[in-house]
C-alpha cells in the first residue's frame, strides 16, 4: 500500500516532520509518499493562506507521477478535501476529520489544541461542515507558528499541555492536535494529562489504511463526482505541469486535454486526458 501524505505548506522542515510522524504510525508493508507544494505559504495560519494552499495542495496531487492508493491531506482545518475527493476516486483522509473521529470513539467531547490564534474560526468550520464540532469541547491556541514548533519541542510541549488543561476544564475528556506539525508530540501530553490525545496525523494514516483494506474508494454517485471534462477553462489549471505565475500561451483556454497533464501512472492508473477531473490511482 502507497499513501500520498501531502503537507498543505511548502515549508521543507514541517513536511519532514510529517513524514517522520506518518511513517511511524504506518503499518508495515505500507509505504509513505509525503509531498509539499511548489508554491504557496511556508505556513497557512488564517483564511487566505488556507484558500491558497488549497489549490497548491489539489495542484501538487494532479500533477505528481506517483502512484498511490490514499490521500491524506495533512493540513489540520485547512480547506480543500472536497475538492481532491471530487478529482480522485481514491481515499482521500482529512487529518482534521480523521483525528476527531477517532477522538469521538473514545471520548465523549474533544478538544483542539492548535497554533495561533487566527487559524481558530477556520478549525470551528471544518469540524462544523464535516459533523463534528457539537462534540467539540472547544479550540485553543498555543500562539506556537507552525514554523516554530520544532525549534523548542519540549516548550511546545509545555504550551499544549497548558492549553489542554483548560479544555479538560471546559468539558473536554480528550485532545487532538491541531496542526500537523504538532506530529509525535501526542505521548508527551497524554503522560502529562492522563488522557487521550490524537496525532492527527497519525489518525488520518490509520484511517487511510483502513479505507483501503476494506476496499473503499470515494462515491461518485453524489458532490464528489467529477467535474464536468467537457467545460471550458481559461487560463492556468491546477495539475497542468505550469507554476502560476508562468504566462498562459494564447488559446490555451480552449485546450482542456493540454492543462490536464494526462499521463499514465503505474499498474491500474487510468489516463486524465480523457477524464481529467477523476484521477484513478492504482
Amino acid at each position: 500500500m502507497r499513501i500520498l501524505v501531502v503537507n498543505c505548506n511548502t515549508s521543507t522542515v514541517i513536511t519532514e516532520v510529517i513524514a517522520a510522524g506518518a511513517r511511524a504510525a504506518a503499518t508495515p508493508g505500507t509505504e509513505i509518499i509525503a509531498v509539499q507544494p511548489g508554491w504557496g505559504p511556508a505556513s497557512a495560519e488564517g483564511y487566505y493562506e488556507s484558500l491558497v494552499t488549497a489549490t497548491a495542495v489539489l495542484d501538487t496531487v494532479l500533477g505528481t507521477s506517483e502512484t498511490f492508493d490514499a490521500v491524506v491531506m495533512a493540513g489540520y482545518g485547512e480547506h480543500g478535501r472536497e475538492g481532491v475527493r471530487q478529482v480522485l476516486d481514491v481515499p482521500v483522509v482529512d487529518i482534521t476529520e480523521a483525528s476527531a473521529l477517532l477522538a469521538v470513539l473514545v471520548s465523549h467531547r474533544f478538544g483542539v489544541v492548535t497554533t495561533v490564534a487566527s487559524t481558530l474560526a477556520g478549525i470551528e468550520d471544518s469540524l462544523r461542515s464535516a459533523g463534528l464540532w457539537e462534540r467539540c469541547a472547544g479550540v485553543r491556541a498555543t500562539a506556537v507558528p507552525v514554523v516554530t514548533i520544532h525549534d523548542d519541542a519540549e516548550a511546545s510541549v509545555e504550551l499544549l499541555v497548558e492549553q489542554g488543561r483548560d479544555l479538560l476544564a471546559a468539558g473536554a475528556d480528550s485532545l487532538v492536535l491541531g496542526c500537523a506539525g504538532f506530529a509525535g508530540l501526542d505521548r508527551r501530553m497524554e503522560a502529562a494529562l492522563g488522557v487521550p490525545v490524537f496525532d492527527s496525523v497519525a489518525s488520518g494514516v490509520a484511517l487511510a489504511e483502513d479505507l483501503v483494506h476494506l476496499g473503499k474508494r470515494t462515491s461518485k454517485k453524489g458532490p464528489f463526482a467529477g467535474p464536468d471534462p467537457a467545460k471550458g477553462w481559461t487560463g492556468w489549471r491546477p495539475g497542468s505541469g505550469r507554476h502560476p505565475d508562468q504566462p498562459v500561451p494564447a488559446g490555451a483556454g480552449d485546450r482542456h486535454a493540454e492543462h490536464s497533464r494526462a499521463t499514465t501512472r503505474g499498474t491500474g492508473a487510468e489516463q486524465l486526458r480523457e477524464r481529467p477531473a477523476v484521477a484513478h490511482r492504482r
